[in-house]
């Protein structure tokens, strides 16, 4: 369905309408309610891109399985585990807010948009159960992960996945287990949230309109959007913009001018996945599984065996593979996207990027040129009694890696979802990849903070806020608050009927 409401000068802009966008309206409107609104988004269906449900993993990244989040073991042989205590506390609030808006009638039934599921860590080998072990130890000691389980012991991994240990040969294997895990629907969520800010006074949204200029005006931003139906251009201003546009996101921000946009390029990588239809195997899989990371892999593509409920159904999804695009967007980019994001302030930070990323080159070459026996032989570590005949390759979205000057080195920002906000904190865009979706909230609580101060001023602020995010202000990760955060947690569960 497109949309097509508009709001002559409001005071927030909002490009695109994936789940950042969708939280951040969401909240400023709940926050205060005479804000006025209006959002674009290129596609005619709204939350189409990256938080479409197929176009990413659908994990609620909390730090449990992902091992990604916790690489480096320290001296003493011990794993540092405080990325994923970080991730975890930032998904709660992400919870917190959803639970809200299912209680404030925001938002439908939460069934439409996230579902528990059990999340699991699975290594092999003598090395690897090593360090899940002392990963286990590192995160079972914090009150967040004390219910985490592990098991060396094939029978009790089979009975947590029985996928796993079908047909497996004799080896050292691990697995850590806890069943908070969640599938989230960011998509749906997303549709959800932005159908009710179109409901409010003051709010409006327009599918189908590409924003292709953005400059100073004032105090605040001029948007040129066209409306790809007519080719018309509208003009619109607003003391505040909001960059949500995902891979667009770099273009947009060169468009601004702003001098923090200066030196960023980006990075396409494109994602398949190997999907399970058939009922007798979906069954018998009830968790999402990740693994070790693949050599040269990049952050994002870490394999994992996954549980999916989307549209009400049941249905097994394993990946990603990388795919080589030049697009930053999956179904309104353009071939043109990476040669056109080519500057003169981020030349010399894409060539160094080049020289010394070599391994990733040539992991997206192998990747594209892979077979349907080399993903299934990948797949086979999984789950090795799987059969070419019930799997299926599908495309996914794409994922553009922020590339940036780290202390005048070149670097590639493997995971984490960077804001970039002017100095006059009247424009902010979101640069980065995994675990974005599943912190929205706590990045757009962030963006509030920094950029509408006198929003949290007030007692009424303060207190709405609140409500929204109870642990907003409290620093959960300690142990003095494990308590409240129990609580806290308790009831967001039982209003996502989490369990």
């Amino acid at each position: 369905m497109k949309h097509s409401t508009h709001i002559a000068n409001p005071d927030v802009i909002i490009i695109g309408s994936g789940v950042m966008s969708a939280n951040l309206a969401a909240m400023l409107k709940r926050l205060e309610p005479a804000l006025s609104l209006q959002v674009y988004e290129v596609t005619d269906e709204l939350a189409q891109e990256s938080s479409h449900g197929w176009n990413n993993a659908g994990t609620g990244h909390a730090g449990i399985c992902e091992l990604s989040y916790t690489p480096k073991r320290e001296a003493d042989g011990s794993v540092n585990v405080a990325k994923a205590i970080g991730i975890f506390e930032q998904f709660e609030q992400s919870k917190q807010f959803w639970s809200y808006a299912v209680a404030s009638g925001m938002v439908g039934h939460p069934k439409e948009f996230i579902n528990p599921v059990a999340h699991l860590s699975f290594v092999h080998g003598a090395e690897q159960v090593d360090f899940l072990k002392a990963r286990h130890a590192g995160m079972s000691a914090h009150h967040f992960f004390r219910e985490m389980e592990y098991s060396t012991d094939r029978a009790v991994i089979g009975g947590w996945a029985p996928l796993l240990m079908e047909g497996r040969a004799e080896m050292p294997v691990a697995a850590t287990r806890m069943d908070s895990g969640t599938d989230v629907n960011f998509g749906a969520i997303s549709r959800k949230l932005l159908a009710w800010v179109e409901k409010q006074p003051g709010c409006g949204i327009a599918s189908g309109h590409r924003v292709v200029g953005l400059k100073k005006s004032g105090a605040g931003w001029e948007a040129q959007a066209r409306d790809l139906a007519t080719g018309k251009i509208v003009r619109n201003t607003a003391r505040f913009v909001f960059v949500g546009a995902g891979g667009g996101s770099l273009h947009l921000l060169q468009k601004s001018g702003i001098a923090e946009s200066k030196g960023l390029g980006g990075f396409p990588i494109g994602g398949q996945w190997l999907v399970c239809d058939n009922p007798d195997v979906v069954k018998k899989h009830q968790a999402k599984v990740y693994g070790q990371a693949l050599d040269a892999a990049p952050t994002m593509a870490v394999p994992h065996l996954d549980t999916r409920v989307l549209d009400g159904k049941k249905t097994l999804l394993f990946g990603p593979f990388a795919a080589w695009t030049t697009k930053f967007l999956h179904k309104k980019g353009r071939w043109t996207d990476l040669p056109g994001s080519i500057k003169a302030d981020n030349l010399v930070t894409l060539l160094k990027i080049g020289a010394s990323n070599l391994p990733l080159v040539r992991y997206l070459i192998q990747q594209g040129t892979q077979s349907m026996a080399d993903r299934m032989e990948v797949l086979h570590i999984f789950y090795p009694a799987a059969k070419t005949a019930d799997w299926k390759l599908i495309d996914a979205g794409i994922r553009v890696q922020a590339i940036k000057k780290t202390d005048g080195e070149a670097g590639i920002v493997h995971y984490g979802t960077e804001v970039i906000t002017n100095s006059e904190r009247t424009i902010s865009a979101l640069l980065g990849a995994s675990p974005g979706a599943s912190v929205s909230v706590n990045i757009v609580l962030e963006v509030v903070k920094m950029c509408f101060p006198h929003l949290l001023a007030t007692d009424v602020g303060r207190a709405r806020m609140k409500e929204m995010i109870p642990t907003y202000d409290v620093d959960i990760k300690l142990p003095q608050h494990a308590a409240e955060f129990r609580a806290v947690q308790q009831r967001a569960n039982q209003l996502l009927e989490l369990g």
